[in-house]
C-alpha cells in the first residue's frame, strides 16, 4: 500500500519551463509545504530519499530543478569532478534574478495547490542552503533551514559573482534554522562567523547548529556521509518546522 505519491509539473518561468518534483503524503489531506532546494547535481538519488522522508513526516514536498534554463528536464549530474565542474559553473551563469523568479513562481504554485495548507518554508543544501534562504525573503515563507549554505559569506552567487545575501540578512523575517559542518571547507569558520555575526546583530530569529562533520555531511552517498549526524540534523529540522508551520489539515 502506498504511503507517497510522486509527481513533477513543468512550471513556466521568463526563462523557460522549470520541472519540479512533488513527494506528497497519501491521505486526501493539507499538508505545510517544503520546497526543497538541492545541491548543484540537482534532483539526484540522495535528494529524492531526503524529500521522500521528509515528505513522511506530514509534509508537501517539492524540489525544483535548479539549473533548468540550461539542462535537459530530468537531467541530473554525476558526483565526480565533472559533475562538480559543470554544476559550479552553472551557479555562476545564472542570474540572480532567475533563481528569485523561479522561487516566487513556486511558492506562487503551491499557494493555489489542492494539498498544500497555505504554510510554506524552504529547506536546502549546499547551493541549496543559500536558494532557500534567499526564498525566505519571500513574504509567503514562514521558515527555513539551510544546511551549509555555499557564497554567502563570499557574496558570490549567481551572474557577476555578486549577489546581496549577506546584505539582506536583516531583513529575514522567516525564522532560520542554520546547519554546518567544521571541517567543510567552502564555509570556513571565518565565513560562518560573518553569517552568524550579521544574524545576531540584526537581532534575527534564527538557531545556530555546528558538527564536527564534512561538506555534504548528509548526502547518503559518498565518503562523507555520517548518518549519525545526520539523523541529528534532520530531526533538528523536523522540530524547527513543527514550531513554525502549521499542523496539518
Amino acid at each position: 500500500m502506498s504511503t507517497l505519491t510522486t509527481s513533477f509539473i513543468d512550471l513556466a518561468t521568463s526563462t523557460g519551463p522549470m520541472r519540479v518534483h512533488f513527494f506528497i503524503p497519501d491521505g486526501g489531506r493539507r499538508y505545510p509545504a517544503v520546497i526543497f532546494y538541492s545541491e548543484i547535481f540537482q534532483v539526484t538519488g540522495p535528494i529524492r530519499r531526503t524529500a521522500a522522508a521528509l515528505a513522511g513526516e506530514g509534509y508537501l514536498v517539492a524540489v525544483p530543478e535548479v539549473y533548468h534554463e540550461f539542462m535537459p528536464p530530468g537531467a541530473v549530474l554525476a558526483y565526480d569532478s565533472d559533475g562538480s565542474a559543470q554544476g559550479n559553473a552553472l551557479k555562476f551563469e545564472k542570474p540572480l534574478s532567475s533563481y528569485d523568479e523561479d522561487a516566487g513562481v513556486l511558492v506562487s504554485f503551491l499557494l493555489h495547490h489542492p494539498s498544500c495548507s497555505g504554510s510554506i518554508a524552504s529547506f536546502g543544501i549546499c547551493l541549496g542552503g543559500h536558494l532557500a534562504v534567499r526564498a525566505g525573503f519571500h513574504p509567503q515563507v514562514r521558515a527555513v533551514a539551510a544546511f551549509y549554505p555555499t557564497d554567502i559569506h563570499t557574496r558570490t552567487l549567481g551572474l557577476g559573482k555578486n549577489d546581496d545575501t549577506l546584505t539582506r540578512l536583516p531583513s529575514l523575517q522567516a525564522p532560520l534554522l542554520c546547519v554546518f559542518g567544521r571541517q567543510d571547507p567552502h564555509i570556513p569558520a571565518e565565513g560562518r562567523r560573518l553569517i552568524h555575526d550579521t544574524l545576531e546583530s540584526a537581532g534575527t530569529t534564527f538557531e545556530w547548529h555546528e558538527f564536527n562533520a564534512a561538506h555534504a555531511f548528509i548526502r547518503d552517498e559518498g565518503p562523507r556521509y555520517n548518518p549519525a549526524l545526520s539523523r541529528v540534523a534532520i530531526s533538528l529540522m523536523l522540530r524547527f518546522f513543527q514550531e513554525h508551520l502549521a499542523t496539518p489539515t
